[in-house]
């Protein structure tokens, strides 16, 4: 054949090559199981129900009603779920953790790292292609091996002249490509539900510290009420002992239980300045001039709780990043399975070469210069002492671990939703009677007042209705930010706003 033909048929050649094999590749399916989520059967309804700010889901639709099932997002709370308590300091420490907490900044990375393999596999489709110059001037030698008479007086200096590319090509006949894309696919996935998780979890610490700083701010205000009460009582005690009817010993109770109530809010003080270094540090200020100002919870019918969205126990398993990354890797775990099989069958290659050559740079880009040539080659490994199979066993394996790791984790989420409804029905219970409690407490301490004053009872009455009554009063302000804390606990091991459909695709 002409070179000139032949510089026109091999590109038509290839691409029509090229093409039927591409034809050949997409119509194969890719070996290995295709994946199935593993089964968990939900319960239909929760144990608990929770406390009064608690929305409980709508009953289930009835047997061949004409009701939609619930989507992940239906009756949940949605995007930035701490708006729910309308304090506009706890929404500004919100807001930062995303813009400048360091662990948040390091799962986003390994997250875009993540995706990245995905590109990083996908670029296995695409045949790979060189191109370059190679000058080279060589000398042979005469006296070389098996050279003859007429031969010994032929050149042996030249120049070799080559534009050339090289173009190589493994089709994805058995889906190896397929499974590997597929199986970084559900990592960066997993990766990203990480992230979410981080995320989550630092919003929630979040809160739950600044609720125990106010509930704190709360115990202040009720010791600083005490302590100027007590120390109104040592007034009266050292009054009356001048009068003659007081002893030193009732000046002496008094002064004592002062000082106790003085040394409780010293302590209060080092909780408090801890919970502001923590939250601090996870929206990043600058500690040394980072503070909060005082700002108590409120006490009785002042300081109910927002309304949580409870939803129903199947929309847990879309609504959690923590089961959404544990349902993702056992996903990439199944994909590796069919990475594993594919050793089994031929590694099938594609090559071809084009340029030209020449020994004179005035004759190089010519088309007698022209060269090509285009090739296939298979391999099929015979022996290797079992490693393919044990491979496959141990992906296998691997798939059953992670699939047994899912149900575990969906599992002990369920586990924490039913803790949190209990916590909040009991604090609210407790926190009801408590309420009582400090209200008879306060009665007996009016009553032994009286009774203190008219000379009918010594001080150490009055100092035991004191000594009772401020420590209901600390118990009911522990008791009012724990019912906050938990509130945001049972928000978190909801999963906050999040969603399974936020996962890149």
């Amino acid at each position: 054949m002409p070179d000139p033909w032949r510089s026109l048929v091999a590109p038509r050649v290839g691409l029509a090559l090229a093409a039927f094999t591409t034809l050949i590749v997409t119509g194969c399916k890719p070996v290995g199981p295709n994946y199935q989520r593993p089964v968990y059967d939900t319960p239909p309804i929760y144990k608990e129900t929770g406390a009064s700010n608690v929305v409980a889901p709508p009953p289930p639709a009835p047997e061949g009603g004409g009701w939609q099932p619930a989507s992940p997002s239906d009756g949940m709370l949605k995007g930035k779920w701490w708006e729910i308590y309308n304090d506009p300091q706890l929404n500004q420490f919100e807001e930062r953790i995303a813009a400048v907490n360091q662990s948040l900044h390091q799962a986003l990375e390994t997250y875009l790292a993540a995706r990245e393999q995905v590109r990083i596999a996908r670029s296995a489709y695409s045949p790979t292609l060189s191109a370059g110059p190679s000058l080279t001037h060589d000398k042979v030698s005469s006296h070389r091996p098996l050279i003859t008479g007429s031969q010994s007086a032929s050149i042996t200096n030249y120049n070799d002249l080559v534009l050339a590319g090289q173009a190589s090509w493994e089709p994805d006949f058995w889906g190896q490509i397929r499974r590997t894309v597929e199986s970084a696919r559900a990592a960066a996935q997993a990766s990203n539900a990480d992230m979410a998780n981080i995320e989550l979890s630092l919003e929630s610490e979040m809160a739950e510290d600044y609720f125990d700083l106010r509930g704190l701010d709360l115990q202040k205000q009720l010791l600083d009420k005490d302590i100027q009460d007590l120390t109104n009582q040592l007034d009266l005690t050292k009054r009356r002992l001048k009068g003659g009817i007081g002893t030193e010993q009732d000046v002496a109770f008094a002064q004592t239980q002062l000082d106790t109530t003085r040394a409780q809010l010293i302590d209060v003080g080092i909780a408090r300045a801890e919970f502001e270094h923590a939250i601090g540090t996870i929206a990043e200020y600058k500690l040394p001039n980072f503070s909060i100002a005082p700002n108590p919870l409120p006490l009785d019918s002042d300081h109910e709780l927002p309304k949580v969205p409870l939803g129903v126990p199947s929309q847990l398993l879309q609504r959690r990043p923590d089961i959404a990354g544990a349902e993702r890797r056992a996903a990439q775990s199944n994909a590796q399975i069919g990475v594993a099989i594919s050793a089994f069958y031929p590694t099938i290659s594609l090559g071809g070469t084009g340029g030209f050559e020449s020994t004179h740079g005035g004759t190089w880009i010519q088309g007698p210069s022209s060269l090509w040539s285009l090739g296939a080659q298979a391999s099929e490994l015979l022996i290797d002492g079992g490693k393919r199979k044990a491979v496959t066993r141990q992906a296998r394996d691997t798939f059953e671990a992670s699939a047994s790791f899912y149900k575990n984790v969906v599992f002990l989420a369920f586990n924490e939703v039913e803790d949190k409804l209990s916590d909040l029905r009991i604090l609210e219970q407790e926190e009801i009677a408590e309420r009582a409690a400090v209200a008879d407490a306060q009665h007996s301490l009016d009553v032994s007042n009286k009774r203190y004053k008219g000379g009918a009872t010594d001080y150490l009455e009055v100092l035991t209705a004191e000594a009772t009554l401020i420590q209901n009063q600390r118990t009911q302000a522990t008791l009012v930010s724990r019912q906050f804390a938990s509130s945001v606990e049972l928000i978190r091991s909801l999963g906050g706003g999040w969603d399974a459909s936020q996962l890149p695709k």
